[in-house]
């Protein structure tokens, strides 16, 4: 199960109630600052940003590709390693609106971490050092160091631990 703390409404569905849970001024500012990284080419700059107006944690020579998403409503529950990719057009989500509640995770990308293209990471997920996401994964539990995981739902294509035993495996 993913790391998430919940949170009950009442009455109206909980994006009903938003501005209970979060500042308007706060969504306001991170989707303009948003929107400006989303097409900035330049990393530097989106790393600025994300780092000094969004308060995301994000090590060095990481880099973001055009039209990534980081949680509109908080960014600051998004930590990302050194040295990972973050694949065009990838949302990370550090947060849920549902109907009878809304739920918050932490999102921890590890280091040297590839994440492919239209991917989904849900709140309260960790994603371990040196993994690759492919293309169009729907990330909603953790994904083991090392591995290789894929697919909507999910699935773990292989680990470091088969990797390293394919290595020894002498040819036939």
């Amino acid at each position: 199960m993913r790391r998430t703390t919940r949170y009950p409404v009442k009455e109206a569905n909980s994006l009903w109630q938003i501005y209970k849970t979060v500042s308007f001024w706060k969504v306001l500012k991170n989707t303009v600052v948003i929107l400006i990284a989303r097409y900035t080419p330049f990393v530097s700059w989106k790393l600025w940003m994300y780092r000094k107006l969004l308060k995301m944690k994000v090590g060095d020579r990481t880099a973001f590709a055009l039209m990534v998403v980081p949680d509109i409503m908080f960014p600051e529950k998004i930590t990302v390693g050194k040295n990972s990719i973050i694949g065009y057009n990838t949302t990370i989500l550090a947060h849920e609106y549902l109907i009878d509640e809304y739920r918050l995770g932490e999102v921890k990308i590890g280091n040297e971490v590839m994440i492919g293209a239209n991917s989904t990471i849900l709140p309260g997920v960790e994603i371990g050092d040196r993994a690759v996401v492919s293309a169009g994964t729907l990330v909603h539990r953790d994904v083991p160091p090392g591995s290789l995981v894929g697919g909507n739902p999910m699935r773990v294509i292989y680990t470091k631990e088969e990797m390293e035993r394919r290595k020894q495996r002498p040819e036939s």
